[in-house]
């Protein structure tokens, strides 16, 4: 019997090592031929089976990537931001029914007393998407988060809260002010509370672009067109308040990814309910998106993007292999959802 244990456990063995040689071999490549840099994360069920930074020796900088390399994750910020409300669900001090007045009277759009928290967490509330047509130009000049609403998440209302799908950032930084406005606290101290310490995200929180001792792996944009590395505009990335305002790393973005899909942070109720895909409504769950199955991947799975300049991420969570991919990248030159499908592929071909 112990023999035969042993034989089991050895060629088990064989299979991690060449399944990790793959996928160092992908990651080779995207480094050498398609100018990659950053960090990946694959884990079968929470358990690491490939995780690596790398840098690109073209990249005209000196840093080290690895799995502890803090990265500006964007969009993904959204995911915590829809945590943190059903939290307060959970506690019964929001009613996802509920329209923004009844939590933000201050509010100056004429969407208060009509959209509702669960409009807001499906980008649907019809409220007038003034910022993507102005670019960084908002995120530009440092103003207070009642300021920034006031200016650029107050518009008219274009559609009838609830029929239709318009993604943006609005939603998601008038929900930050809620959540601050509910539970008495700062947004970063709330996050802290319900998220960071109890899963042990050490590498995780808001970015405050004055804290100079929180060192964010630099950034770079590549001009698609001539492939020139330019030098980024200047902006403040603590302006995209709950939408995109968070620097994590691979290692504590697995964390949260476990957190969230084995009940810890919320009830199985409230995962439930916030892992509920909407299709009329462009396939949104509250801060993420779910599929039954698209591209090379052909099982139901969520995932979630993100990208400022170039700062990219690429979150992918599969429901019956339990496989999470994590993509964090300093540069916009790689589509980071195909390496992420190449990535499960090469998992997925035992």
């Amino acid at each position: 019997m112990k023999s035969i244990s042993l034989v089991f456990v050895f060629l088990i063995s064989q299979v991690l090592i060449a399944q990790t040689t793959k996928y160092d071999s992908l990651l080779s490549i995207y480094n050498s031929e398609k100018y990659f840099s950053g960090s990946i994360l694959i884990a079968n069920d929470g358990n690491i089976e490939f995780a690596k930074g790398i840098n690109n020796p073209d990249s005209k900088n000196n840093q080290t990537i690895d799995i502890k390399s803090k990265f500006r994750v964007a969009s993904v910020s959204k995911t915590f931001t829809a945590v943190l409300i059903m939290k307060l669900v959970e506690e019964n001090k929001i009613h996802l029914d509920s329209t923004i007045h009844h939590y933000f009277p201050k509010y100056k759009g004429p969407g208060g007393s009509e959209v509702t928290i669960d409009q807001l967490l499906t980008y649907s509330s019809g409220i007038e998407n003034i910022l993507d047509d102005l670019g960084l130009v908002p995120y530009q000049s440092k103003v207070s988060l009642d300021e920034f609403i006031d200016m650029y998440c107050s518009g008219n209302l274009i559609n009838k809260p609830g029929e239709k799908y318009l993604y943006g950032n609005t939603e998601y930084i008038i929900l930050h002010k809620i959540i601050e406005n509910v539970s008495q606290k700062r947004f970063e101290d709330y996050l802290d509370e319900v998220i960071l310490t109890p899963l042990g995200m050490q590498n995780t929180g808001v970015i405050d672009s004055n804290n100079v001792k929180t060192k964010l792996t630099e950034s770079f944009f590549i001009n698609p067109e001539n492939q020139v590395l330019e030098i980024e505009e200047t902006y403040f990335p603590e302006l995209f308040f709950g939408s995109a305002n968070l620097y994590s790393t691979v290692e504590d973005l697995l964390k949260f990814d476990q957190g969230l899909f084995r009940n810890s942070l919320l009830s199985e109720k409230s995962t439930l309910k916030l892992l509920t895909v909407n299709q009329e409504l462009g396939y949104t769950a509250y801060g993420l998106w779910g599929s039954s199955g698209w591209g090379k991947i052909h099982e139901p799975f969520y995932y979630r993007t993100g990208g400022i300049l170039g700062s990219r991420a690429n979150w992918i969570h599969t429901m019956d292999s339990k496989k999470t991919i994590i993509v964090l990248s300093n540069n916009n030159i790689n589509d980071l959802y195909k390496l992420s499908e190449e990535l499960y592929e090469l998992g997925s071909n035992n």
